[in-house]
């Protein structure tokens, strides 16, 4: 009788031990590279601010949506400097920047994330001879020091110079990196050419260089498509290689904007956008990822 009972026991235990290990298994088997969110979750992440990250943010939340079906994305396409108002005032759970943030901003709050680094193209009609600028020349054009495609061996045509708005990163960032500023009253300001057009939003600057012989703006290097010319800067491309090498001077990164402590649903977010899937998307559009 005590014999049975021993053999009951180990029995009973044996059990147990194997309950214990195929659950152990089915755990580690469910769990994958892919952040993902608890089953039946459903929230929404409203991400607001830079025209020029807007298209990497489209196709990030479609693929990410495709792991997480319940989560809904909402993204607005306002400008840089908007959407990290956003973030900071709360009506965004996470601001899109294509510039650094300045002092002011992280003072009151805003958290940078870096999610890939992007080239600005400067870019002219196909129509237009020219092939290659310094970055010398296309500070003057831009601040109206040079005012006629002649002077830079095209066409001996007025030149008509397209940028994007006040408060735009990308504009912030191109005027920056090619110096195109001055100083008034001991403080640094836009150097822009007055009578610029000034176009609200990459997709408009683009649909003006392409419908404007004589036009010279610049775009993303997602927005570079066969309507539009890409010049060479310093006789380098734009394009990601390019960067990488430091050929190509006028880059500048993409930023995700949070302020304090974040949701889950926004967390899990920002995971997958720096995971190697995420990173994998931002790659296919020529961006550089950075992990």
């Amino acid at each position: 009788m005590l014999f049975n009972k021993k053999i009951m026991a180990l029995t009973i235990t044996a059990v147990l031990s194997a309950g214990l290990l195929a659950g152990c298994v089915s755990k580690e088997e469910t769990t994958t590279e892919e952040p993902s969110l608890a089953e039946g979750s459903s929230s929404k992440i409203i991400l607001v601010g830079s025209t020029s990250v807007d298209p990497l943010a489209q196709k990030l939340a479609q693929a990410y949506k495709e792991i997480n079906p319940n989560v809904e994305i909402e993204i607005q396409a306002v400008g840089s400097s908007a959407g990290i108002k956003a973030a900071l005032d709360g009506s965004a759970t996470i601001g899109m920047s294509s510039r650094e943030l300045k002092d002011e901003e992280i003072a009151e709050g805003a958290t940078p994330l870096v999610i890939c680094k992007d080239g600005i193209a400067v870019a002219v009609n196909p129509e237009n001879p020219v092939q290659n600028l310094t970055k010398d020349q296309v500070q003057k054009i831009f601040m109206g020091e040079i005012s006629n495609w002649k002077e830079v061996g095209g066409n001996d045509e007025e030149i008509l110079v397209v940028s994007r708005e006040s408060g735009s990163g990308t504009r912030g960032a191109f005027e920056e990196i090619l110096k195109i500023e001055k100083e008034v009253e001991g403080k640094k300001i836009s150097g822009l050419i007055a009578n610029a057009l000034q176009a609200e939003g990459t997709g408009a600057v683009k649909a003006n260089v392409a419908s404007k012989a004589n036009a010279i703006g610049y775009v993303s290097l997602g927005y570079i498509d066969e309507t539009i010319k890409t010049l060479q800067v310093e006789g380098a491309d734009a394009t990601a290689e390019n960067i990488i090498a430091g050929t190509y001077p006028v880059a500048r990164p993409f930023v995700f904007v949070t302020k304090g402590e974040i949701t889950e649903t926004d967390q899990t977010f920002l995971d997958y956008v720096m995971s190697a899937q995420g990173q994998a998307e931002a790659e296919k559009d020529g961006y550089i990822k950075v992990k």
